[in-house]
């Protein structure tokens, strides 16, 4: 689907035209440019790559300074491409958050924050084992049996034990677009996104 990379400002929140208080995110969307054009004959599929911040030509590798140079931009941060844009786009184009205008509500893509190792209390809200009180010792939040005794003799894969907790890709679906600054490339959604301030995102209509 059509969409663009922006950068996560940070959250605040609006009033609606009833009073009601609504949280919102404030995403940078763009301005992206169009830095290649997929299509059937040369690449298998279509889409278009596009590419958010500028950054500079000393941190670029000489592969993606020719990319670069090819397309006719500057060499760019991070690249993204997507699929089913209506209108034709060409290498150098400029895509802003106009894009959005008639979009009511769009999916957001993002890093969630990274929690560390936890353990299964904070990783998968287990409720603990036992009681509190009455001589328990140190199983109040250990997860209990995580397996058969003499069959299958092993533990399962996929159950749910400590670990690394977020540092994932998250996909938020659905939120609803409630005001487009142009003039600031700016998109304020309802709810709240994935990602700490000023991580990168990628909205989709």
């Amino acid at each position: 689907m059509p969409g663009l990379l922006g950068k996560k400002i940070g959250m605040t929140s609006v009033f609606s035209a009833e009073g009601k208080n609504i949280p919102c995110t404030v995403i940078e969307a763009g301005p992206c440019v169009v830095t290649q054009v997929k299509t059937v004959e040369g690449d298998g599929y279509e889409a278009v790559q596009v590419g958010f911040i500028d950054k500079k030509e000393k941190h670029t590798t000489k592969p993606e300074m020719g990319h670069f140079q090819k397309a006719g931009v500057t060499p760019k941060r991070h690249l993204a491409e997507f699929k089913g844009f209506g209108e034709a786009y060409k290498a150098g184009d400029v895509i802003t958050v106009d894009l959005f205008q008639d979009a009511d509500y769009v999916d957001v893509i993002g890093t969630s924050k990274g929690r560390g190792f936890q353990g299964v209390v904070g990783r998968h809200g287990f409720g603990g084992v036992g009681q509190s009180t009455h001589g328990q010792h140190n199983r109040l939040r250990a997860p209990g049996s995580v397996g058969a005794c003499s069959f299958p003799a092993r533990v399962f894969k996929g159950m749910r034990m400590a670990g690394q907790t977020g540092n994932e890709r998250v996909t938020v679906q659905n939120l609803q677009v409630l005001k487009i600054m142009p003039e600031h490339n700016l998109l304020i959604i309802k709810g709240s996104v994935p990602g700490c301030k000023g991580s990168i995102v990628i909205i989709e209509k």
